[in-house]
């Protein structure tokens, strides 16, 4: 294969709402479609109001498309991290088992498979992968 097919490293950067935009929607197409094109999605990060994409508490109607599951199944068929901004989700009340526990809160609702991640991890894959794209 030549270097101008060679395939690509990806991080995806969410900032919209899990519902109420079309911002995740559209990175999980995106999603989708390069890896269905060969490229490798290694991450995404969830900032900003895309932390709500990390909550297991989100219930869609039945004939709604469910993104968090959508992104979870993602996360699992093609060994793609689903970090979600600390700070932004302690902020918007997503909460995992450790802050919950640090918090002296009574549980957590993060939904398996995404964590919570300083913006170390972002800073890293920004050097890291060929290519960052922000939704």
């Amino acid at each position: 294969m030549s270097a101008e097919h060679r395939p690509l490293t990806y991080t995806l950067i969410v900032n919209g709402s899990v519902y109420g935009s079309q911002s995740a929607k559209n990175a999980y197409l995106f999603a989708c479609a390069l890896i269905e094109k060969g490229h490798r999605l290694v991450s995404v990060f969830f900032y900003q109001d895309g932390v709500h994409n990390a909550s297991k508490l989100t219930l869609p109607a039945n004939d709604e498309f469910d993104l968090t599951k959508a992104w979870q199944q993602l996360s699992q068929q093609h060994h793609v991290k689903l970090e979600s901004c600390v700070a932004a989700s302690l902020r918007r009340g997503i909460v995992d088992s450790h802050e919950a526990k640090l918090h002296n809160l009574e549980s957590d609702n993060t939904a398996l498979g995404f964590e919570l991640a300083g913006l170390g991890g972002l800073a890293e894959a920004m050097l890291l992968q060929d290519r960052v794209v922000q939704f």
